[in-house]
């Protein structure tokens, strides 16, 4: 089989087309673009996209005003809103995710396509076959360059491979050719960058590298279309992108899978607001947690089997994240989320707290969880992230349960209910009116015209985000 590499990953973004993509995968880019949408209408109320939205309104205040800011009444030019919508829809932790590559594809494509289609009027067609590359190219290159080789060099994929997926979706939304979207590419892999360091405090620069990832894809797209030029193999050649990142890339998993299974098609939502290599001993204390009547400070030990990949976000060093200061490192905390999970039986935004990780019961917990790996768990990473949990009480009684797929994975997916019932949830302290979210439901539903402005945050949504919006800090 031929390998897909830089010319022919641009050759593949070219020839996509919305008319031959199957009812199948257009569903798919619809379900992704609403979940979201979701996840950036609320993450737009936190402190750190607060703090963008300010750089946003003053850095860009003389250029043009054309692209829609979620949750914002102010607009700005294409490549500053999507950094401002790149960043709000990583605050939560809550954007969708895929296994193979263990990154966050949705918060990199979707806010440099859709700033770019408002602000250019391009067709819904240029749009779904925008997504499904961006996607494809984000996805292929973070199983090539293997996830727990990057997290050891201390990269953040979901920043350095979004750079370049943003730059195809928006090369192939420009209606570039092949060899354009290949110079968009090789500029994107000088733009990449994210650093893993944000682990040690609970910095926002994690929700920054989604947002810098948006921008510095649409701004890869236009410097090619202006016929700069960029490295021509930035995947393969001397001093490639996957070599520089990872120590055991693998040019091979860069390869087309076959034409029914585009990459879209196995990215997970999250249901729980923190990392995904958490949510497996999440479910897994939720099983044991229903089944059993647990008296939570009679508990001696509690024992996660988490995925040797995941290790470094969530397990190590193991003191550390038993002592989570705030709730940015608390979200990548596996002792925390093991025993907010038991004392609350949730794992969603509305138990990620302040309050929650000062309570003396979490706390106390929190020093009772063990994390271990094993190749029971790992043999089928990454096709399955599995995961283990036992309880062990004071008295000798011991709970185990397991999973092999967590809620929201392909092989336990959200239904369409659950994902709208999600996007009530998340959506309503921005737009308290039912009927506001329900009218852009239907718009995510019935995808016609996305290249209008304010085709989501039209007149019936805008009014009362214009009034509940936080200050700028």
């Amino acid at each position: 089989m031929v390998l897909q590499q830089s010319a022919d990953l641009a050759e593949f973004c070219a020839n996509v087309q919305a008319r031959n993509l199957s009812p199948a995968v257009l569903e798919r880019v619809r379900f992704l673009l609403l979940d979201h949408l979701a996840v950036t209408l609320r993450g737009s109320l936190l402190p750190s996209s607060q703090a963008v939205y300010q750089m946003v309104t003053s850095a860009a205040g003389k250029c043009a005003r054309e692209a829609t800011i979620f949750g914002r009444s102010e607009r700005a030019e294409a490549c500053w809103a999507a950094l401002a919508n790149g960043t709000a829809a990583h605050a939560l932790g809550m954007d969708d995710v895929e296994r193979h590559s263990s990154l966050h594809p949705g918060a990199v494509i979707f806010p440099a396509v859709l700033a770019l289609t408002e602000q250019e009027k391009l067709s819904d067609d240029d749009f779904y076959a925008a997504v499904v590359a961006g996607y494809e190219v984000t996805l292929r290159i973070g199983a090539a360059l293997l996830p727990a080789s990057v997290y050891e060099r201390g990269f953040h994929p979901t920043a350095i491979c979004g750079a370049l997926g943003a730059a195809a979706a928006c090369a192939r939304l420009l209606n570039l050719s092949a060899e354009q979207i290949n110079m968009a590419l090789g500029i994107a892999g000088s733009m990449a960058a994210g650093s893993m360091a944000y682990l040690q405090n609970g910095a926002w620069t994690k929700s920054l590298h989604a947002g810098w990832a948006c921008h510095a894809g649409i701004t890869a797209a236009r410097l090619a279309s202006g016929h700069f030029i960029g490295p021509s193999m930035i995947l393969e050649g001397k001093n490639n992108f996957l070599q520089a990142h990872s120590s055991e890339s693998n040019l091979e998993l860069l390869q087309r899978f076959p034409e029914s299974e585009y990459a879209l098609m196995q990215v997970s939502l999250k249901p729980y607001a923190c990392c995904r290599y958490t949510h497996g001993p999440i479910d897994c204390l939720f099983q044991i947690r229903r089944a059993h009547q647990i008296d939570l400070t009679a508990i001696r030990r509690i024992s996660c089997g988490v995925l040797s990949a995941g290790r470094s976000l969530i397990a190590d060093p193991l003191e550390q994240k038993q002592q989570s200061a705030s709730i940015i490192e608390a979200q990548s905390s596996m002792p925390f989320c093991a025993a907010l999970a038991l004392v609350t039986g949730q794992a969603s935004i509305s138990v990620f707290t302040e309050e929650w990780l000062a309570h003396p019961l979490v706390r106390s917990l929190m020093q009772r969880v063990e994390c271990y790996s094993s190749s029971d768990l790992d043999d089928y990473y990454p096709d399955e992230w599995r995961a283990a949990v036992s309880v062990e009480m004071n008295d000798g009684q011991q709970w185990s349960a397991s999973v092999r797929y967590a809620l929201g994975d392909p092989g336990n997916p959200l239904s369409l209910e659950q994902l709208e019932e999600r996007f009530h949830q998340l959506t309503a302290p921005v737009l308290p009116n039912q009927q506001q979210r329900e009218h852009i439901i239907q718009k995510v539903r019935h995808l016609k015209g996305v290249g209008r402005t304010d085709y989501f945050m039209d007149e019936q949504t805008q009014p009362d985000i214009f009034a509940l919006q936080s200050p700028l800090v």
